[in-house]
């Protein structure tokens, strides 16, 4: 047999009293109100809040547009190429498009071997290795496509 031992915690209280029905016992008790609690200090953030619940954020200084500018200028470089492309492809200069295509794939496998992880911007998606392959992988296989391509409904006759 093993013995039970009581759980520690609050000795165990007696039933209530009966009390009088409402009617017989005297006015309510007043409550005190709670304790008024003063309010926080304004924090020392460089937002101040307006009306409506909006913030009103610091303007940016021109050094700070252009650092964020600049790690954005690979990928600017890379989707001119391709607006460039799409625009020989709309021209119906398709073969010529595609491989314009392939080439920007290049230019942005060279411009992730080239810049460091901020400097690339958008063009780091992955590690620069697996970024790197990929992008170069790609380049070459739409050249090649566009390359050996003939014929088709798109060819001139």
């Amino acid at each position: 047999m093993t013995a039970v031992t009581p759980r520690p915690g609050p000795p165990p209280q007696a039933p209530p009293s009966r009390q009088a029905p409402p009617s017989q016992q005297g006015p309510p008790a007043p409550q005190e109100p709670p304790p008024v609690t003063p309010a926080p200090p304004p924090d020392e953030s460089p937002t101040e809040m307006l009306p409506a619940g909006r913030h009103a954020r610091p303007r940016r200084t021109r050094a700070e547009l252009l650092r964020k500018l600049r790690g954005h200028l690979a990928f600017l470089a890379v989707m001119v190429v391709v607006v460039v492309a799409f625009g020989r492809i709309g021209l119906q200069h398709w073969r010529e498009g595609t491989t314009e295509l392939g080439l920007a794939l290049l230019l942005a496998g060279v411009l992730r071997a080239s810049l460091t992880r901020t400097a690339a911007g958008l063009l780091a998606v992955r590690s620069r290795r697996v970024d790197i392959v990929t992008y170069v992988l790609f380049g070459l296989v739409m050249i090649a496509v566009s390359l050996t391509i003939t014929g088709g409904p798109l060819a001139y006759r």
